[in-house]
């Protein structure tokens, strides 16, 4: 459930359909968000998207950064940092950096990804677990919801309420399904102004945090950015807000309801 939290709080995300198609999103893509605990606020997270190098090829370097801030990094200081190394016609990763400081606790871990050794898998090297066979295609936490705005949004030109889109991913060294399920359509009161959004629910595990499997919400633009915009999710212990606060660089013009 704690793998979870974290993908909900921070994340937000990402994809590349090629050189010469449009996308999405580009080079130079930021956002900025604020988490609030009710009326506290809590945090702040920044996702940003920008060419980059690995091992002399170029590639899309997504880093997502989230902090505590205020009385909440007094009582228990928290700085994540994911990172993803994708191909920028593939839009597969590479090479991701997990990077956990929470409190005393720390984790720091790398993992490659090879799509191009075996023709029906990837193969996945851990600094800290070693090789691992996944199904072919894989994505990591980060590229997947960059797919998931580039080419499964746009692909899909009418959403059914109650559908089910799933994205499998390599996280904290295991297969992770990510599964949004679609709720509606419905408008965003944000910093920026109002905006039509697309409502999606991660499918949740009951139990410690999730009393039901709903109690998590996701809201993309339902413009052509389909940018991560809202997450709200509630545990046992009260609610969590994730908003955007300001953005730069968008392949399109945001929307905004006058």
């Amino acid at each position: 459930m704690k793998k979870f939290l974290i993908i909900t709080v921070f994340a937000a995300l990402i994809s590349f359909r090629g050189w010469c198609q449009p996308t999405v999103y580009k080079s130079g893509e930021s956002v900025f968000y604020t988490v609030h605990y009710g009326p506290i606020t809590a945090g702040e997270a920044t996702l940003e998207l920008k060419y980059n190098t690995y091992k002399g090829r170029q590639v899309l370097h997504s880093k997502l950064v989230g902090r505590t801030t205020g009385m909440a990094d007094a009582v228990f200081k928290v700085v994540d940092i994911y990172e993803s190394y994708m191909d920028p016609v593939s839009e597969l990763p590479v090479f991701t950096i997990r990077n956990i400081r929470e409190g005393r606790y720390r984790k720091y871990n790398e993992v490659i990804f090879d799509h191009e050794t075996r023709s029906d898998s990837t193969i996945l090297t851990s600094d800290l677990t070693g090789i691992h066979i996944g199904q072919k295609g894989m994505h990591d936490i980060l590229s997947c919801f960059y797919h998931f705005r580039d080419d499964i949004l746009p692909d899909r030109k009418v959403l059914k309420e109650g559908e089910i889109i799933t994205v499998m991913t390599w996280f904290t060294d295991e297969l992770y399904p990510v599964r949004l399920k679609y709720i509606k359509t419905e408008e965003v009161k944000t910093k920026v102004g109002r905006i039509k959004c697309l409502k999606f629910n991660p499918v949740t595990e009951t139990g410690r945090l999730f009393k039901t499997e709903e109690d998590v919400s996701f809201w993309f633009t339902a413009d052509k950015n389909y940018l991560p915009i809202k997450i709200r999710f509630d545990i046992f212990v009260g609610a969590f807000t994730v908003e955007m606060t300001n953005y730069e660089g968008l392949a399109y013009p945001l929307e905004i309801i006058k």
